[in-house]
């Protein structure tokens, strides 16, 4: 290549780089933040504490657009809450039902019923959600690559875009989303609910414990294969050793 076309590429080159920087800055993701779950590990447990204080986020802040449709409001006696409460939490919305004359009525709740879902159709998702469906949450943490350390980064990664990138309208900039340009405005805030346990509801606070409901909404029977699985290892462990002993006594006169 002759020296002045070498020259101009390079000129080029000089002049395009400020332009790339941004570009790339935008797209880069950083590593999840380091979490800590109770549940995690092969003895690991659900909090109960911290599954009711992410159940009261989810109704008081999540539910307004997300569904839930796996569950239903009598499941919530796994994570600690008694009768009389999932009775006045079922009761606190209107099913739709058809009355004694056939017409669409509406009636309480009652623990039978599944999670209210906040929008009747995906289209009416759609008209108040700028174009975008929230998905159902039954299975989220399940169904994204991280699982619950995912779902708490997306949380709680909502900054301010760096210089140079734009953000349109209608979407906001999360440094852990890919592509960084979510549909989803910023959830949870401190102090987003009040916390009856003395529990400081900071932000960090807060998506940990969702996250939290969330795990054990995908995951209700974790505790319960886990337990089995011990138990499992135990009688194979206790096996192998009757096994060996029943070989070393009757293979003990052959030399």
């Amino acid at each position: 290549m002759r020296a002045p076309y070498r020259a101009a590429l390079a000129a080029l080159a000089l002049l395009a780089a400020p332009l790339l920087v941004p570009s790339a800055r935008a797209q880069e993701t950083p590593p999840l933040p380091n979490v800590s779950w109770s549940f995690e590990g092969p003895f690991g447990t659900f909090d109960r504490a911290a599954l009711q204080r992410g159940f009261l986020i989810y109704k008081n802040v999540c539910s307004a657009c997300h569904s839930m449709n796996l569950l239903y409001y009598r499941n919530l006696s796994a994570i600690g809450l008694s009768d009389a409460q999932i009775k006045a939490i079922a009761a606190s919305v209107q099913v739709p039902t058809i009355d004694d004359s056939g017409q669409p009525a509406e009636r309480p709740g009652t623990p039978a019923d599944r999670f209210h879902a906040p929008f009747p159709n995906d289209t009416a998702a759609k008209a108040a959600n700028n174009g975008a469906v929230p998905p159902d949450q039954s299975l989220l943490v399940n169904a994204r690559e991280g699982g619950p350390t995912y779902v708490y980064a997306i949380l709680t990664g909502y900054t301010d875009a760096p210089a140079g990138v734009t953000v349109p309208p209608g979407l906001f900039y999360n440094k852990y989303f890919p592509g960084h340009m979510i549909h989803m405005p910023p959830p949870l805030q401190a102090d987003s609910v009040s916390y009856t346990d003395g529990v400081k509801p900071t932000l960090q606070q807060e998506a940990h414990d969702v996250t939290t409901f969330l795990t054990w909404a995908a995951n209700p029977n974790m505790e319960e294969r886990k337990r089995m699985g011990v138990k499992v290892v135990l009688f194979l462990v206790f096996l192998t050793g009757i096994t060996y002993a029943v070989k070393r006594r009757v293979w003990a006169d052959v030399h």
